[in-house]
């Protein structure tokens, strides 16, 4: 069975960092390129930040951009998603989405498999 499954989300505090995994089950994530997603509620799902498939290219949202980090660890078959400066409206559902290609960009239309998510709340 194909699937993807997230982990390390949390509750933390304004100012906090948080690490994401996104690990696969049933595929080899270095041959995909994977987007990080977020859906807080009443809100539409958005693209945070991506990485290429072979020489870790990466593109962040403007909302992110300077605070979040997206890698990947081949040898752990893992992507991983690094917050820092977490705000109060980074809180939302986060999901890690993989697409059989170089690039997927940030629209989640590009992405052929999907993670069922983790919560991260930042709140005091």
């Amino acid at each position: 069975q194909v699937q993807l499954v997230e982990s390390g989300g949390g509750l933390v505090q304004p100012g906090d960092s948080l690490r994401l995994s996104c690990t696969p089950s049933g595929f080899t994530l270095e041959y995909y390129a994977v987007g990080w997603f977020r859906q807080a509620p009443g809100e539409e799902r958005e693209g945070v930040g991506c990485i290429s498939n072979n020489d870790d290219r990466t593109i962040y949202a403007d909302s992110v951009k300077g605070r979040f980090t997206v890698s990947r660890d081949n040898n752990r078959n893992t992507v991983y998603l690094q917050m820092t400066r977490l705000k109060p409206e980074d809180t939302a559902v986060y999901y890690c989405a993989a697409s059989f290609a170089y690039w997927g960009g940030l629209g989640p239309r590009e992405y052929e498999y999907w993670g069922v998510g983790t919560q991260v709340t930042v709140s005091s």
